[in-house]
C-alpha cells in the first residue's frame, strides 16, 4: 500500500474514532468535552515526546496485553475514564498509535459543534492589539463563527495579511499581487 493511501486510511480511521469519542461525551452532560481533550492531548503529548513508548505501542510484536499493562501505569489514574476506556477500546483494536491523529480529528469536531473557526492571520508587521481585534472582529462576522486567531509575522509579505482557514488561504498581500503581475506581463 503506497504511503499516500496509507496516511488517507489513517486519517479516515483517526476521524472515525474521533467521532465517535464526541458521540459518547456529548451523551453526558456531566462531561466536559474540553477536559476530554486536554487529556488526548496529554496522551499525545506523551506518545510524542518518549520514543520508547511510542515504539512500544506501534510494535506489532508486542502483545495487546503488554500494551495495556503500559497504558494502564501511564494514564489510568491521570485522565478521565471515558478517556482511559477509549484508549482502552484503541489498544485492543490496535489503534493505540494513531492518537495523537485521533486528537486533532477530536480537537476539530469539537470546535465544529462549538462553532469555533481557528484562523491564522499572517503581517507584515506586528500589528497593534486594537487593529488585531478589529480584524479578528471582520473575520468572525464574516465567518459567522467565533474565531480564534494565531498572529504571524512575515515581513516578506512587504505588506497585506494572508488569511488561513482550515483548508482555504486568502493571500492579499502585495507579495502576492506583485507575483500576480509578473506573472500577467509574461503573458504579454
Amino acid at each position: 500500500m503506497s504511503e499516500a493511501i496509507k496516511d488517507k486510511n489513517s486519517e479516515l480511521v483517526s476521524k472515525r474514532w474521533a467521532k465517535a469519542l464526541i458521540e459518547l461525551v456529548q451523551e453526558d452532560e456531566n462531561i466536559s468535552k474540553r477536559e476530554v481533550l486536554e487529556n488526548l492531548k496529554e496522551i499525545s503529548e506523551t506518545f510524542e515526546s518518549s520514543e520508547e513508548l511510542s515504539s512500544v505501542i506501534n510494535n506489532p510484536s508486542v502483545s495487546v496485553e503488554e500494551k495495556q499493562v503500559v497504558l494502564c501505569k501511564l494514564f489510568q489514574d491521570k485522565v478521565l475514564p471515558i478517556v482511559y476506556n477509549f484508549l482502552f477500546a484503541l489498544n485492543l483494536k490496535k489503534r493505540a498509535g494513531l492518537i495523537p491523529a485521533i486528537t486533532e480529528a477530536f480537537s476539530k469536531e469539537l470546535d465544529e459543534i462549538e462553532n469555533i473557526s481557528r484562523v491564522n492571520i499572517v503581517s507584515a508587521i506586528e500589528l497593534s492589539d486594537e487593529r488585531k481585534e478589529e480584524i479578528k472582529t471582520r473575520v468572525a462576522e464574516k465567518l459567522k463563527k467565533e474565531v480564534i486567531v494565531d498572529w504571524d509575522v512575515d515581513n516578506d509579505i512587504i505588506a497585506g495579511l494572508i488569511f488561513k482557514v482550515d483548508e482555504l488561504t486568502i493571500d492579499n498581500s502585495v507579495r502576492q499581487k506583485l507575483d500576480d503581475l509578473s506573472k500577467n506581463l509574461m503573458k504579454i
